[in-house]
């Protein structure tokens, strides 16, 4: 089970229909206080995360992850 977390709505669409065109679940979330919900509600084998997101920077959100405990992989995505 993959968390994409990305606000970008065609990239986040392109990256969710290829993450279940390769026949994983994804749920798929555009601000970090729901990824913050989501990640307290289910376990999840890997984590998308943007960098920059409306309502806060994924970094932080990473090392507040991290901080709990947390180690569950983590890629980051960012465009530039």
């Amino acid at each position: 089970r993959v968390l994409l977390i990305e606000d970008d709505t065609a990239l986040g669409a392109a990256n969710r229909d290829q993450i279940a065109a390769d026949g994983h679940s994804v749920d798929w979330l555009n601000r970090l206080d729901q990824a913050g919900d989501a990640i307290v509600a289910a376990s999840y084998d890997l984590v998308l995360l943007d960098l920059m997101l409306p309502d806060g920077l994924g970094i932080h959100f990473l090392k507040g992850l991290r901080g709990l405990g947390d180690v569950t992989p983590v890629m980051i995505l960012t465009e530039i």
